[in-house]
């Protein structure tokens, strides 16, 4: 069981947060977008507490925006709140989203035999600082199980390879529909998901490459990197499609490295940027900062 602290952690926030929302839309450019939005949350009393923009191009571009509000009663009127909105939307051929801050994302991490990533999402959401309900932890090794048992949350031990991928995904598929899980994150989940695992979930799956792509991908980067002779090493963390490491970017950070460091140093080196750009990445998608366009990502 989740520990005690954990959970109030959470409670609080959730009870903080019972009135707030996020709307997240994306549309063609035109005038009127923002002012009509804002003239729409006026309207049910919501006052708004952070509102980002972006315009590809304000003559037949794309136009972004994320705006989070405080609404008094937000539960009692969001249903009319989503009713209504949809003549707006259908007025500028809006995509969007309208999310309860309070409603924790429900997150299922995959991890193989490296722990430094699934560490460091746990010490964020142990402390407070990663705000998700981590449903389970899956695995094609035994390695982590005591480490997430120990805070309480479920661990399945599957094991994976090429020859039984299908039969393997079926049970995790299972699994995630069982424990409703929105967000799956690979914190280093050394295996490749079929065309009808990322089908089933897109958008919502968040790896994290040990390289800074798009240099050096595939297999022994830090081995490529140091036959180069690389000055520059870094991570890469981006939404899983059907081409391999091609997903929309999320996040991507670097650490500098001379002649004097060594594959393996590189290695270690590499594991700090990667715990760090997932953990932003995860947090960013949590608080539904990105919005994906084409293969590129909008980030608030």
């Amino acid at each position: 069981m989740v520990s005690n602290f954990v959970q109030e952690q959470l409670q609080e926030y959730r009870e903080r947060n019972q009135d707030r929302g996020r709307l997240i839309i994306k549309c063609p450019d035109q005038p009127g977008i923002v002012s009509t939005v804002t003239a729409f949350l006026k309207e049910y009393d919501a006052n708004i507490v952070e509102l980002s923009q972006y315009s590809m191009n304000p003559e037949g571009g794309t136009f972004f925006t994320r705006i989070e509000f405080d609404c008094p009663g937000l539960n009692d009127k969001a249903a009319d709140m989503k009713l209504a909105f949809q003549e707006v939307s259908t007025a500028f051929s809006m995509q969007w989203t309208f999310n309860h801050v309070s409603d924790l994302k429900r997150t299922a991490i995959f991890v193989s035999k490296e722990p430094h990533c699934l560490l460091e999402l746990l010490w964020e959401w142990q402390s407070g600082d990663l705000l998700a309900d981590i449903a389970l932890v899956i695995s094609n090794h035994e390695d982590t199980r005591e480490i997430v048992e120990s805070m309480g949350i479920p661990f399945y031990y599957i094991p994976a390879n090429k020859d039984i991928r299908k039969e393997v995904e079926t049970k995790q598929l299972g699994l995630l529909e069982e424990f409703k899980v929105d967000l799956i994150v690979l914190a280093r989940y050394m295996q490749i998901l079929t065309p009808d695992f990322v089908a089933a979930h897109p958008n919502r799956i968040i790896n994290i490459h040990h390289s800074f792509l798009p240099a050096f991908i595939g297999a022994r980067p830090y081995e490529r990197a140091y036959d180069r002779g690389v000055k520059l090493i870094g991570a890469t963390s981006h939404y899983v499609t059907n081409d391999l490491d091609e997903g929309p970017i999320i996040e991507q950070d670097i650490e500098r490295v001379d002649h004097r460091d060594s594959a393996g140093d590189m290695k270690k080196i590499g594991r700090s940027a990667e715990r760090r750009v997932l953990a932003r990445a995860v947090k960013w998608h949590l608080e539904d900062r990105v919005i994906v366009h084409e293969n590129k990502t909008v980030v608030f």
